[in-house]
């Protein structure tokens, strides 16, 4: 048990009125890189959208740049696991954070000299989404170096969950309020400057000689494809993984992709426009706060389980509209659903870094994301004329449903139900052993 030792030593003396994770200095300046590039990269959108309809593009055009920083993501996703399980997180997430940097910076000049154009816009978006698909692997693999006691690993995704629930509050809001005074270069410059924080924070670590090392010591003999194959086993030989990826695919395809594009429709013709629209997803973002402050020092014994329970709050707000309720009670969905959220999305992603070796954390990582993610486009554009066919009620109605099947179906299998912290009984089949930095390997 040496290295458990030195992966958690004993307890540091926590400072009133924070978390104990905030001691460690490494998560420490990571959180702060980390929340401020968050800030900026939801910024962006809104100076995209607007740059984009300001060049005389409307809807079609601002698709296409849309679909142009989605696409990417998707197709570079495992390429992003395979190298940060190669390279190391660390060196994998610098790289995307100075790409993202120098990419807005061009962008920004681009606009503030009134040289940008669709095509160009398009080519950078699509290099932006390059740096996206290859740094989210990553995250979620240099999460538990940064941590040195197992019980604080919770709390890590807590706090960084709230980073990112703040910033989806306060960066449109912000971005639109220097858009309309300044132009949608000034924020692009902004997030060129945040991403630049974010690599800056991360070159400030200084995790252990050996938590580089192994972090990087993959085989360099092997082939992509080898290390696919390894990825992939690693993810489907683990029965409660596979299972709630699924759930979160369908999730995405069948309710909140509908949702995206059928609850400002719904909004526009019975709640009273954008307006209504915006409260509903300003407390969504509220409720993710809120959800997250209430994880914070909490460690349920059996986190997938508390997971997936939370995950029927994402049936509300479908079922609200659907039902036709008035605004005040699609509000209070949305803040339940968002609460849902945070807790969900801690949980899970501590789970999976407690579980799944470290060697293998960012491919894992990468099916887990590829699987929940890649079929929410065709959701979003599915939604619409379904809705034409069958009745926009109907459609959100279906979706409530579902989730409520799905979340039940999820609980009922006993490798999610039953999978604890630890290696007991209660851990379910198939139990494997206890994912460890690198650090602590040996």
């Amino acid at each position: 048990m040496t290295g458990e030792t030195e992966r958690f030593p004993p307890r540091r003396r926590r400072l009133p009125g924070r978390p104990a994770v905030l001691g460690e200095r490494d998560f420490r300046w990571f959180f702060v890189g980390y929340a401020t590039s968050l800030v900026g990269s939801s910024m962006a959108p809104v100076a995209v959208a607007f740059a984009v309809l300001g060049d005389g593009g409307g809807g079609t055009e601002l698709g296409w740049v849309m679909a142009a920083r989605i696409l990417p993501i998707v197709l570079v996703m495992l390429f992003g696991g395979v190298v940060a399980d190669r390279l190391g997180s660390r060196r994998v997430m610098l790289a995307a954070e100075v790409l993202r940097c120098a990419v807005q910076g061009v962008f920004a000049v681009l606009l503030l000299t009134g040289h940008a154009r669709l095509w160009a816009m398009v080519a950078l978006v699509a290099v932006w989404g390059l740096g996206e698909g290859v740094f989210l692997p990553s995250l979620g693999a240099l999460v538990p170096t940064l941590v040195r006691r197992e019980e604080w690993l919770s709390d890590a995704n807590t706090v960084l969950g709230l980073a990112r629930s703040v910033s989806t509050v306060a960066g449109p809001a912000l971005a639109g309020v220097i858009t309309a005074g300044y132009g949608p270069g000034v924020v692009l410059a902004i997030d060129a400057v945040t991403y630049g924080v974010g690599a800056l924070a991360l070159a400030r670590l200084s995790l252990a000689p050996p938590a580089e090392a192994a972090a990087g010591s993959g085989d360099r003999e092997d082939s992509m494809s080898a290390d696919l194959r390894n990825g992939w086993s690693a993810f489907r030989s683990r029965r409660w993984l596979w299972v709630t990826t699924v759930q979160m695919g369908l999730f995405n395809l069948l309710v909140w992709a509908p949702f995206l594009v059928l609850g400002p429709l719904t909004a526009q013709r019975e709640l009273g426009g954008a307006r209504a629209w915006g409260l509903v997803m300003g407390v969504y973002g509220v409720g993710a706060v809120l959800g997250g402050l209430l994880m914070l020092g909490r460690r349920p014994g059996r986190p997938l389980a508390v997971a997936t329970v939370a995950t029927l709050g994402w049936a509300l707000p479908s079922a609200s509209l659907a039902a036709g309720l008035p605004l005040g009670w699609t509000v209070a969905a949305a803040l339940v659903a968002g609460s849902g959220s945070a807790v969900c999305g801690s949980l899970y992603e501590s789970t999976l870094q407690r579980w799944v070796p470290a060697e293998v954390l960012a491919r894992v990582t990468a099916f887990g994301g590829l699987g929940a993610f890649v079929l929410g486009p065709l959701g979003l554009a599915a939604a619409g004329p379904l809705a034409d066919r069958v009745g926009v009620a109907a459609v959100l109605a279906f979706g409530a449903g579902w989730q409520l099947l799905a979340a039940a179906a999820v609980l009922a299998v006993r490798a999610v139900r039953c999978r604890g912290w630890d290696g007991e009984p209660g851990a379910g089949a198939g139990a494997v052993e206890p994912a460890r930095s690198a650090a602590g390997a040996g």
